[in-house]
């Protein structure tokens, strides 16, 4: 391999996604040479980190991530004021579903043990807070907290590519990694591309979104159970006269609602006089060989909307749809481990974020970065998230 310096580096992350590029951003800013490989155009729409908008939130049923979302949240706006701009508008969270949810009950807990400020909205306290807005059965209760939000995906991946570039790091798009393998003579590891590329780093950060099943299965034969899924986001026509009701910057808040479906949304931002409502779930794909055409079952979407906005959405039909991809695992924790083996603490992988972790970016890139240039991460339970334990339990 070439083995000048330009082809040299402390760290290389593969994968320039959102994670890829907060853990390149992080990575850069601690003075570490760095380099960050796209297999696509930055900011393509292939994956996981485009689009229009993602919800904030730190009500988990989890209670481990409600405390990683308010220091992501803090760590959102650092890298804003470092960038000079603003990609998270801040609002306030709505939680919803029948009084005896399961999920509720353990948002409620997530939020005691985090000492997470919220409130309880019976059906009558839920009713004047919202009324000609959004109703919820009489046996539903609501939970409400001031942390929830919209991050601007594409801006937001763009905001730590160039924080990264700043602080030095090599930027690299259309570079997609075919093999990744020790060095056997210096030690370290070496990267290598469909083009011919040969590079060099003491660590290597994997963050390759749907395509981590298929890398790391190819490069240390492991099959880590991430599940890509198609998911639909869909738009739907608030009703003309009514807009600035569900409007961004009043004090419409982003929601989740649990019931027989699972759904969540945000205020009108993104379109003038539209409002993303999506369900939280899809078909699995191959990130390789997908459709591109959305052809999802919308009915028990379109029966939630009728039933919750007052007839002001239009649940007829989604006036807007666009395709995403989620990153599954069994027990939708995420992976941020060590890939060991004959890899040892070399290389980590950081995926499986399963719907919920564009939020988390500036936390899950510290977490990354730590672990590659440390080799632990202090102030968060890693136990969840390591490798192993899908060998303890598969399902």
């Amino acid at each position: 391999m070439d083995s000048s310096c330009s082809n040299e580096f402390d760290v290389i992350v593969i994968g320039g996604g959102i994670m890829g590029s907060s853990t390149a951003y992080q990575t850069a800013k601690r003075g570490h040479k760095t380099l960050l490989l796209e297999q696509f155009d930055f900011l393509h729409h292939r994956g996981s980190s485009h689009g229009e908008s993602r919800t904030m939130r730190a009500t988990y049923k989890k209670d481990y991530y409600s405390k990683m979302a308010v220091e992501s949240s803090k760590l959102w706006r650092e890298a804003e004021t470092e960038a000079g701009y603003s990609v998270y508008t801040g609002t306030d969270h709505l939680n919803m579903g029948p009084a005896g949810s399961a999920s509720l009950k353990a948002v409620i807990a997530s939020c005691e043990k985090n000492f997470l400020p919220y409130q309880i909205l019976d059906h009558g306290q839920f009713t004047d807070k919202f009324s000609g807005r959004v109703s919820i059965p009489e046996d539903w209760i609501a939970v409400y907290t001031e942390l929830g939000g919209v991050i601007k995906p594409t801006k937001a991946v763009s905001m730590f590519q160039a924080l990264a570039f700043q602080k030095g790091a090599v930027l690299r798009d259309n570079m997609e990694v075919k093999d990744i393998r020790r060095d056997e003579v210096r030690g370290g590891i070496v990267v290598c591309t469909t083009k011919g590329d040969q590079f060099w780093c003491r660590k290597c950060v994997v963050t390759a979104g749907a395509w981590t099943r298929k890398l790391v299965g190819s490069i240390a034969g492991l099959e880590l159970p991430i599940q890509p899924v198609d998911i639909t986001v869909c738009y739907w026509k608030i009703k003309e006269g009514h807009e600035e009701k569900y409007a961004i910057g009043g004090d419409f808040p982003t929601f989740s609602s649990y019931g027989d479906v699972k759904i969540y949304g945000t205020p009108s931002l993104e379109f003038p006089g539209l409002i993303k409502i999506i369900l939280d779930h899809g078909c699995q794909c191959d990130p390789d060989k997908r459709k591109w055409r959305p052809e999802p079952d919308l009915d028990s979407l379109k029966e939630w909307i009728e039933g919750r906005f007052l007839g002001l959405v239009d649940g007829c039909a989604p006036v807007s749809m666009q395709s995403c991809m989620y990153s599954m695992t069994p027990d939708e924790d995420y992976v941020m481990d060590f890939l060991g083996g004959e890899f040892g603490e070399n290389v980590v992988i950081g995926g499986g974020f399963s719907g919920h972790g564009f939020k988390m970016a500036p936390v899950v890139g510290k977490i990354l970065a730590d672990l590659a240039l440390t080799g632990h991460a202090d102030g968060v339970e890693l136990k969840h998230f390591r490798i192993g334990r899908f060998e303890e339990n598969p399902q």
